[in-house]
């Protein structure tokens, strides 16, 4: 039995014909770049966000360097952020001259330790950048009053939490989110694409013309931008799936709960669970002693296990010369020695998760 980590054609070949129909028409009415249909995505992945505005950008990296320019963050600045997560949550903070100061991670959740915040705020720190890791919101409520206190904007990168709520609200619940569109995200075009959720007029405005060379018009550029658009035809795509991901959603927490169940009392640690957040599973992420023996084990048995990921961020080498390499952060080096992503997406079938767990539970045995 082979089983990916991520099955994307089982998912085109569940809505092929919805599709194939929305690129048809897209490259029979020749509108390629930007225009009605990225329009038309940017308002309903609004509303899904429960947000006022949507911006579509090349990706999600561009959409966490727009939000932040739309900050007026700037050379000099501090930005906190987790140093358990993907390098380009923090790749945009550098390109733009500012400091990145590393937070280490929750040792159950996962996300950056809320507890540990506070600590790191100097009088140059701007800005926050939480990271809903796994599809798991951070501790929102927390991030949010240390940041009015110390006067600091909030940008959380939710490019792994389509969909995700925190309290009953869905992200982003601050002052924007990132979000990126990954083919292998929880809703990902065929190719890149990201976009910008805000409530804020301002950014929402300035991030339009940011993302199109920072043009008012067709011939006119009031400041220097960049040409990250949404694909005309990758909207489209999302567009159509987008109808689809709340039931897709609901089919990976089903899964999600499969797994739970299978391995809770076992020498798994399975993800934790509280009634504050409701996780969309990106990724079904547990942690297991003698790592690399067990996912070897998953491996030639055909299960396209992971690790998401092995090096946490102040052991990256782009970044040697710009954080303070003194620091410690034994929480996020322990999970990342421990960690394992386990096949996860909505068209998994019952009987392969349990084909998963019992060999992941005999190889942990062993």
């Amino acid at each position: 039995m082979k089983i990916p980590l991520v099955d994307l054609k089982r998912q085109y070949q569940s809505i092929k014909e919805e599709i194939d129909s929305a690129m048809s028409g897209i490259i029979e009415n020749t509108s390629f770049i930007l225009g009605k249909p990225v329009e038309e995505f940017e308002q309903n992945f609004a509303r899904f966000c429960n947000a006022k505005y949507a911006v579509g950008v090349g990706n999600g990296t561009d959409a966490l360097k727009l939000t932040l320019e739309c900050m007026s963050l700037s050379k000099g600045d501090e930005v906190l952020a987790p140093t358990h997560t993907f390098f380009a949550t923090v790749e945009p903070v550098v390109q733009l001259g500012a400091k990145v100061v590393l937070v280490d991670a929750d040792d159950k959740t996962f996300n950056i330790d809320v507890t540990k915040i506070e600590k790191k705020i100097t009088p140059k720190t701007k800005a926050i950048i939480p990271v809903h890791i796994y599809g798991r919101p951070a501790e929102m409520q927390v991030i949010n009053e240390i940041a009015e206190k110390h006067n600091l904007l909030v940008l959380e990168d939710c490019c792994q939490s389509h969909g995700a709520e925190y309290k009953g609200k869905r992200v982003p619940i601050s002052t924007a989110g990132a979000f990126s569109f990954f083919p292998g995200k929880n809703i990902g075009a065929f190719g890149d694409g990201g976009a910008i959720v805000t409530n804020d007029s301002e950014i929402y405005d300035k991030a339009k013309m940011l993302r199109n060379h920072g043009r008012a018009n067709k011939f006119q550029s009031d400041f220097i931008g960049y040409n990250s658009r949404l694909d005309a035809l990758q909207a489209a795509i999302l567009d159509v799936k987008l109808k689809h991901l709340e039931e897709w959603t609901d089919m990976r927490i089903k899964n999600a709960k499969i797994y739970t169940k299978r391995l809770q009392d076992s020498e798994v640690v399975v993800p934790a669970s509280d009634a504050n957040c409701k996780s969309v599973f990106h990724l079904y992420v547990v942690r297991v002693k003698n790592r690399d023996k067990v996912i070897n084990k998953l491996k030639e048995a055909g299960i396209g296990a992971g690790i998401h990921y092995p090096e946490p961020l102040h052991t990256q080498n782009a970044l040697k010369n710009l954080i303070d390499t003194k620091q410690k952060f034994p929480v996020a080096e322990k999970i990342c020695s421990e960690i394992i992503s386990l096949p996860m997406f909505p068209e998994l079938k019952k009987e392969e998760i349990e084909f998963v767990c019992d060999t992941l539970l005999d190889a942990t045995k062993e």
